[in-house]
């Protein structure tokens, strides 16, 4: 797995995305104490569900792997000319 450039904002960016995704899909809302490592797994699994991004193996989920995994997801889905793309 290649670290991406930005990777820490883009993951701040998809978390974001993903707690707005959740709450549109019907979720209530991450408690303001809610660690970083249980949205990343919950946002993951909720976009696995619907569909929007292709599950990791089993044996290679690992919370870095999540990580990188919904940082691709954000990172797809910005234009071309985004300030985190450059």
């Amino acid at each position: 797995m290649k670290k991406l450039k930005n990777e820490q904002q883009l993951l701040k960016l998809a978390l974001k995305v993903g707690e707005n995704y959740a709450v549109n899909r019907g979720y209530a809302e991450f408690s303001p104490t809610a660690h970083a490592k249980e949205k990343v797994e919950c946002i993951y699994r909720l976009l696995v569900a619907d569909g929007l991004i292709q599950p990791l193996p089993e044996d290679k989920e690992d919370a870095q792997s999540l990580r990188h995994r919904l940082a691709v997801w954000v990172m797809n889905k910005l234009p071309a000319d985004h300030a985190l793309l450059q």
